[in-house]
């Protein structure tokens, strides 16, 4: 015979006061409550089935907050050859629900205590609040409806910095799986099966009138991602070289770091859940959208010092794990040193980082023009072809590079070697596991 827990309630009969009930164990750990057992554990079967199941549905849609709907599921069982309606209750993914009417006070917020329903005291209810704004990441808390994922070149990229995950315990300690056992979104980004992209946009002109080209970095790990579009970055920041002078000078068309903190910390604060970040090149400027606005209580003066409240909390812990962050919030303190606080627009919905281009270099250099031009004028055209390739595919092999340019394996070698001694393109990681890097 059960026994009433902090996981199984009973009720002879269906009342209102059933929402105490349900709404204690979202508070707490979970459990059932099983309508037509008695106390004692005796079962008296359950009466007007179809209205208690209305009345259920009724209590979770429309009187508890936040909503619970995922979470309570009620269902028919026969015990003892009865009718017993059984509330299965999950342990609530928020800090804290409430009966609505009531809010969030010591008659509207349960919890589970052993046996028994009792109301929180003020402090829980007011540290439990708080909670709501500061728990678990949406993209840690969010599932992904990708059921398999995996990770080789998260892993690759934690052997490239001398560390090593366990392929047991990784997804757990990197909270890659959510409350309910489930792959979320972070996984996702971070999966080689991520569908989510960074989205670079080359307009011609100075506003979005004419696209002039567009490229989705995604398909593949956030982290694969990021690497293509930094490189298709430095591929488009021309530089002007003045060699009359020793040592010579070298004027680029835009700061490459402060454009690299840029993207970082929109991917680390962009708000997943609307859409992703965008990168758009203009012929005077460059724009890095994030989504979602400052995170929560988070004011524009502490933003502006450098304080540091990433949105995704454990997507910067995997950054700074790969060398990509440093957390210690400087990056927003180099731009504003470099391009001053204008370079922020700042409101609810979003962030615009505005980077200008240096205005000697537009002068003299035609900015609109192909990609490659700003790297090392003795290039010929199957090297300038190759760039593009890596700025596109990081990990692409010499051999695949050979079948694309319609040369044998050991020209493409010889390319490749030619663009590395010309301090245009650097190898990071293997030759099987890692990629190249785009320096000029």
């Amino acid at each position: 015979m059960m026994i009433e827990s902090n996981k199984i309630e009973f009720k002879s009969k269906y009342t209102d006061q059933i929402i105490k009930e349900i709404v204690s164990f979202l508070n707490a750990d979970g459990g059932k409550i099983y309508i037509g057992v008695n106390d004692d554990g005796s079962v008296c079967g359950a009466q007007k089935i179809d209205e208690i199941l209305r009345n259920i549905s009724d209590v979770v849609t429309m009187q508890i907050e936040p909503s619970a709907i995922e979470d309570v599921k009620p269902e028919l069982e026969f015990l003892e050859g009865l009718p017993v309606v059984v509330i299965n209750v999950k342990k609530g993914i928020l800090p804290i629900y409430c009966i609505k009417k009531y809010g969030f006070s010591s008659n509207g917020c349960l919890i589970r205590i052993g046996s028994s329903c009792r109301s929180m005291s003020e402090t829980q209810i007011n540290e439990r609040y708080k909670l709501r704004f500061f728990d678990d990441d949406i993209i840690v808390s969010s599932p992904t409806n990708l059921e398999s994922l995996s990770f080789f070149t998260l892993k690759n990229s934690y052997l490239e910095v001398g560390l090593r995950l366990n392929d047991d315990t990784f997804e757990t300690n990197l909270k890659l799986i959510n409350s309910r056992g489930k792959y979320n979104i972070m996984a996702e980004l971070l999966s080689d099966n991520n569908r989510f992209s960074l989205i670079f946009v080359k307009f011609n002109g100075l506003n979005k009138a004419s696209i002039s080209q567009r490229s989705d970095y995604g398909d593949k790990s956030i982290i694969f991602g990021y690497r293509q579009l930094m490189n298709r970055i430095a591929a488009e920041n021309i530089c002007l070289s003045n060699t009359t002078v020793r040592p010579r000078i070298d004027t680029y068309l835009f700061d490459y770091d402060s454009v690299n903190e840029a993207i970082v910390n929109a991917i680390v604060h962009n708000d997943w859940s609307i859409t992703e970040p965008q990168v758009s090149f203009f012929r005077d400027r460059i724009e890095i959208l994030s989504h979602g606005g400052l995170p929560h209580n988070l004011s524009i003066e502490e933003f502006y010092r450098g304080i540091s409240k990433p949105r995704n909390t454990r997507l910067m812990k995997i950054f700074s794990d790969l060398d990509i962050v440093d957390h210690t919030g400087h990056g927003v303190p180099i731009i504003i040193e470099k391009y001053g606080k204008e370079a922020f627009e700042i409101n609810d919905k979003h962030i615009i980082v505005t980077i200008p281009f240096n205005k000697q270099v537009m002068e003299s250099i035609n900015v609109g023009a192909n990609v490659g031009q700003n790297v090392d004028v003795n290039i010929n055209d199957t090297e300038r072809k190759i760039i593009e390739m890596l700025i596109n595919d990081p990990t692409l092999t010499a051999e695949k590079i050979s079948m694309k340019i319609e040369k044998s394996k050991r020209t493409a070698e010889r390319y490749l070697k030619a663009l590395q001694e010309k301090g245009i393109i650097l190898r990071t990681g293997s030759d099987k596991k890692g990629y190249w890097k785009i320096i000029k």
